[in-house]
């Protein structure tokens, strides 16, 4: 078992035996020193410390796990090198992992196009710590993507995070609620397949982040306290050898020293590979970014008489009243208001398939006033005919809301609120119908709505989207089947913050009820299944 959280910790037999896995010579076993006289062992360390500190290295074999004393052991909070092959201790948010073979076994995440993937592992209590871990990104899309470490994880969406950006950048970010402010950051080659050793301290108000064990970025973070996480956006990458100790003294938080010869070339154990350059760091200025089935001949045309939509600003996130727990999932029938107190619980706070809902809305019900916190499993599910009004989801699991009616006359209406942080969808259909989405703003997402494009039964549907804010980033506003006659309607829209307009607005799909992964046929405005002008979108 290579995994270790505070006080289970790898034993020094362990990490001799892994030492001549590696083909490296095991560390004497005089170092178990560390364990039973620790007050001795920090003098040593002290006093060694300049010989054992040193960059790891491209083309190195030596891993962060491995330290050259156990004496690292005995303050290590948490350390997984994934060895065992499994991710018990961790908690999946988005994205495709697995354990695989590359020389060692490595955490890969390998959906690129995920907007946002990130493990979560350790205890919620965590404050001041340094989280190290090896970082290979394996590319990045034009124009952006990153791969990194991040700590005092609260939510999915509320951390402090050292990443790797395209197309030249280490960034030290300070993540509040989906909204990103970059206090660090340097100028930095970030070569995909290539391994970077990370390292984050956080002590305090201040935040460290190191490279290779080189100083990149520092800055103001505010105080808090959580687990720690591995994270990509819009990239691929593989992770190893993560590990957590308390952040002490200064907080340097340079990496642990992979062993004591790759401190100078000259002391490269006989065999190893010789170290590569370190790469070279320079400062800039801290930016804060802003954040096939036969088709039907006639699509079917959207409701005559749809609920009107505001016109004006949208309001402000509110503040929660109060923190409900949920269990069980709370069934709805008439009216539900929650009196904008938060609702979580029921699940993990992961984003896997089949989780249930926080609320079941039935045919004709209205949920109102509610703030959907973290976990927010898979949000709310409508049975038929529903409202919801005035309800915020504060960081998306599966989706925030599915609609499961049973005919084509039933309209699920989102009127108001806000969603952020869904590394998927949003909104779901799945049954027949329309789905209404307006006053409503929506950031950091996948898509805003998709309808079912492999579900085991097909439908119709139709979707109207009016007076909706989107911040970046996000891919998709709509996705529709078009061989089942799917329509979308938008007005305005306004898009903020993506001035390259990569978000789009209106995808269309082949759908199927196989299960197979639908095929995408176009994007764009078409005149009958993406209903809308160039008037109705507003870029800003």
């Amino acid at each position: 078992m290579t995994r270790q959280t505070d006080p289970t910790r790898r034993s020094w037999r362990s990490r001799r035996r892994d030492r001549r896995r590696d083909g490296r010579p095991a560390a004497p076993a005089a170092v178990r020193i560390g364990w039973g006289f620790p007050a001795l062992t920090a003098v040593l360390l002290a006093a060694t410390g300049a010989l054992l500190a040193g960059p790891l290295t491209e083309g190195s074999p030596d891993r962060l796990a491995d330290t050259a004393t156990t004496a690292a052991d005995a303050s290590t909070l948490f350390a997984d090198d994934f060895e065992d092959g499994d991710l018990s201790g961790w908690s999946r948010s988005g994205g495709s992992w697995s354990v695989v073979a590359d020389g060692s076994k490595v955490l890969r995440q390998d959906k690129a196009g995920s907007v946002l993937a990130r493990q979560f592992a350790g205890s919620t209590s965590w404050t001041d710590v340094t989280v190290q871990a090896r970082v290979r990104p394996a590319g990045f899309p034009p124009g952006g993507g990153l791969a990194g470490v991040a700590a005092r994880a609260s939510s999915n969406t509320t951390f402090v995070r050292l990443a790797l950006v395209a197309p030249g950048r280490v960034e030290l970010q300070s993540v509040a609620s989906g909204r990103i402010t970059v206090v660090g950051a340097a100028t930095l080659a970030v070569t995909p397949g290539r391994w970077y050793a990370l390292a984050l301290t956080v002590s305090g108000t201040t935040a460290r982040g190191f490279v290779d064990g080189q100083p990149v970025a520092s800055g103001p973070v505010p105080a808090g306290r959580g687990r720690i996480a591995l994270m990509t956006a819009l990239a691929a990458a593989s992770f190893d050898d993560v590990t957590v100790t308390p952040a002490t003294g200064t907080g340097t938080g340079t990496p642990a020293p992979t062993s004591p010869a790759a401190t100078s070339p000259a002391a490269t154990s006989p065999g190893s590979a010789t170290p590569g350059p370190t790469p070279t760091v320079r400062p800039t200025t801290p930016t804060t970014p802003t954040p096939s089935p036969t088709r039907p001949a006639t699509p079917p045309a959207p409701p005559a008489s749809p609920p009107p939509a505001t016109t004006g600003p949208l309001p402000s996130w509110p503040a929660a009243t109060g923190d409900v727990r949920v269990d069980s999932t709370i069934s709805v029938s008439g009216t539900f208001d929650g009196g904008l107190r938060r609702y979580s619980g029921v699940s993990d706070g992961g984003q896997e398939e089949g989780q249930d809902p926080i609320f079941v809305v039935a045919d004709g019900g209205v949920v109102q006033n509610v703030i959907i916190g973290t976990p927010a499993a898979d949000g709310i599910h409508c049975r038929g005919t529903c409202t919801l009004r005035n309800v915020w989801w504060e960081d998306v699991g599966e989706d925030a809301a599915t609609f499961k009616g049973t005919a084509a006359s039933q309209t699920m209406t989102i009127d108001g609120g806000g969603a952020r942080a869904a590394s998927d969808k949003v909104f779901q259909h799945n049954g027949p119908g329309t789905m209404i989405i307006q006053n409503f703003q929506v950031r950091d997402f996948g898509k805003l709505y998709r309808s079912c494009g492999n579900c085991s039964s097909q439908h119709r549907r139709a979707v109207i989207v009016r007076n909706v804010v989107v911040t970046a980033p996000g891919k998709t506003l709509v996705g529709i089947n078009t061989n089942y006659g799917d329509t979308a309607q938008l007005s305005g829209i306004t898009i903020v913050g993506d001035s390259s307009r990569r978000i789009s607005v209106c995808d269309r799909y082949t759908g199927n009820s196989s299960g197979s992964e639908p095929t995408k046929t176009g994007s764009g405005a078409d005149g009958t299944y993406c209903r809308y002008t160039a008037a109705d979108i507003t870029y800003r």
